[in-house]
């Protein structure tokens, strides 16, 4: 938890507990360095711009007519705020088993299990990985293993762009980033080339940051 001075910080009610949190500052990063977690995958704390792509940091703000995201939604002074709320638990659980639609889970198998933030969140939204409520229909993209340092499964990406931000904004490389759109979109080099060439070959800061089991290091196999 960071120390904050009392003259630069604003107080707020997150589940019950009073907390405070430097003013501007997220809900999610908030009631993350109070120990109170908010289910999320794509968020950067120094990101200045949130993401805002998995919806599943759904809570609920006194006073507000429908459930806000945490990861970009500021806190006030007084605010107000229930991370178990029924109409914000019903959008993240939907959103998450939206996104195990097209996931490929195979946690027995998966280098990141038992590390996997997916994992945690649906334990923690009480959602099931073998969900069958929307239709099953997965990409069957290839692995690209052509990497010394890593291996890439797109087909257990989540899009939640961290990797393409630190590559981008972090580091400068620009390496990686989105390609395409609706359900072919995926994470990719420039031309669709193997990660195993290029500025790749001596980074492997995208692992890092990857929340799920789609990138991970060759040391770990």
């Amino acid at each position: 938890m960071r120390v904050l001075a009392k003259t630069k910080s604003v107080w707020l009610i997150v589940d019950d507990r009073e907390i405070r949190a430097a003013p501007g500052e997220m809900i999610l990063w908030a009631a993350l360095d109070n120990d109170i977690y908010i289910p999320n995958l794509c968020a950067i704390r120094e990101n200045s711009e949130p993401f805002a792509s998995c919806r599943l940091c759904f809570v609920e703000v006194e006073g507000t007519d429908a459930p806000v995201i945490a990861c970009a939604t500021p806190v006030t002074e007084g605010m107000v705020v229930s991370t178990t709320g029924a109409r914000a638990r019903t959008l993240a659980r939907t959103a998450l088993e939206l996104l195990l639609a097209s996931h490929s889970v195979d946690c027995a198998n998966c280098l990141k299990s038992g590390s996997c933030e997916l994992q945690n969140v649906a334990k923690h939204l009480g959602v099931k990985l073998t969900t069958k409520r929307f239709r099953k229909i997965l990409r069957e993209l290839p692995v690209d293993d052509s990497n010394p340092v890593f291996i890439y499964d797109p087909d257990k990406c989540v899009l939640c762009g961290r990797c393409i931000w630190v590559c981008g904004e972090k580091l400068g490389k620009g390496s990686i980033g989105f390609a395409y759109r609706g359900f072919r979109k995926m994470v990719t080099t420039f031309g669709d080339e193997p990660m195993g060439r290029g500025a790749c070959l001596d980074c492997s800061e995208c692992v890092v940051v990857c929340p799920v089991g789609a990138l991970v290091l060759r040391k770990m196999t």
